[in-house]
């Protein structure tokens, strides 16, 4: 009877611990360690989105440098903001030492037997690296949120940024609108929103987009990413002269001997050869690319015959736009395409105004001209345009 009478009591006494103690002691603590988490998740998607900037030339180092350490500081406020709910979510556990001591010696013990805080702690460092689906899911969230909160302007910042880095450009583009609606012309605002409209439009910048760049330039002249993108709107609509001047400008800016002083240097070397007469010269000696496209036995279960095929070529380094572009299907393949300067997608970027490059070949599922995950590639690098024999490409990868 007595065994039977402190079991059920023992019992009891564990199932008000179960009811009392983890609301007081891991309810405020569990939410904002999931806040921590988030921060910290859409921190490193903007480094990997600056990185990948760095990378293709839109950042140099100086501006690379200068916005991580931006992000740094912001991520260090949140944690430290943070640890400030923490502690006042501390404030009501004094209940639990009050509680605690109260408790027959045989619910301590069986609470002690019971207890597996390391557990928790393995679980929040498993969680603290967030794969593809995870990450989906927390800017799903953050998307629902902002349905309830449409005037959080850096809230539609944070969803723009994390849609760029996911490449779903047009509700980047739509998320920064937002921001643009509340925070007005402000310069980082302008070109975060002109970079993820061009990105909508496989890369373009006429119209909203150059409009966009140019005002953030009235705003802040010497704005480097704004001078980057100026030229490329300027070059891309045929404005040789002006593109030049505001790439010269962004050379006197950056770092002297820096690896993105060098590439705008070279950018401008090829650009400047662009004179009366020269298009013709470099036709006669350079007609073109020939590409001869296959795809690997091992991937063609992986493709349908109307999936898009896209045969390019591109600078060995700087600007990641294509200098000439073709457009097939599945279907065609095997094939053998010519790349040459009537396939550019700027004038300023011509194929005959460069020595080497890579050529890539890549089927997208979706049609998309931006690579996504899942697509299938294959890339040679580097070819010499002086090279008249004919490159053969094979798809035989998939991009991850």
């Amino acid at each position: 009877m007595t065994t039977i009478f402190w079991t059920l009591v023992s019992l009891l006494v564990l199932t008000a611990f179960l009811i009392i103690l983890p609301p007081l002691w891991r309810k405020r603590e569990a939410a904002a360690a999931d806040l921590d988490q988030r921060n910290i998740v859409i921190a490193r998607q903007r480094l990997d989105e600056l990185q990948e900037q760095l990378q293709s030339g839109a950042l140099t180092r100086t501006q690379y440098e200068e916005q991580r350490a931006e992000l740094e500081a912001a991520l260090s406020d949140d944690l430290e903001i943070q640890s400030h709910v923490k502690a006042s979510g501390a404030q009501g556990r004094w209940m639990v030492f009050v509680l605690v001591p109260l408790l027959p010696l045989a619910a301590l013990t069986l609470y002690a037997g019971l207890g597996n805080y390391p557990s928790l702690s393995q679980s929040a460092a498993t969680s603290a690296m967030p794969g593809p689906e995870e990450i989906d899911r927390m800017v799903a969230g953050l998307a629902e949120r902002m349905k309830s909160n449409p005037d959080d302007a850096q809230g539609w910042l944070m969803l723009g940024r994390s849609y760029k880095y996911l490449q779903r450009y047009p509700e980047a583009a739509e998320a920064f609108a937002q921001a643009h609606r509340l925070l007005g012309d402000q310069p980082d605002v302008l070109l975060s929103y002109a970079d993820a409209l061009a990105m909508a439009s496989d890369g373009r910048l006429s119209g909203k987009p150059a409009e966009l760049v140019f005002k953030a330039l009235e705003l802040e002249p010497e704005n480097m990413t704004g001078l980057w993108l100026g030229g490329m709107a300027k070059a891309e609509a045929g404005d040789v002269a002006s593109a030049l001047q505001m790439w010269r400008k962004l050379e006197a800016l950056l770092p002297p001997g820096s690896e993105a002083q060098k590439e705008i240097q070279t950018l401008m070397a090829n650009v400047e050869s662009r004179m009366p007469g020269a298009d013709r010269q470099a036709e006669a000696v350079a007609p073109g690319i020939d590409v001869e496209v296959s795809l690997s036995p091992e991937l063609q279960a992986a493709t349908r015959p109307e999936h898009t095929v896209f045969i390019y070529a591109q600078a060995l380094s700087g600007p990641q736009m294509p200098l000439a572009i073709v457009r097939k299907q599945v279907s065609d393949l095997p094939l053998t395409v010519n790349l040459n300067d009537s396939m550019a997608m700027m004038p300023a970027m011509k194929l005959s105004r460069f020595e080497q490059v890579k050529l890539i070949a890549r089927i997208s599922k979706s049609g998309k001209a931006t690579q996504e995950p899942g697509d299938l590639i294959g890339v040679i690098e580097p070819v010499a345009l002086a090279d008249r024999s004919v490159n053969k490409i094979r798809i035989d990868s998939e991009v991850k």
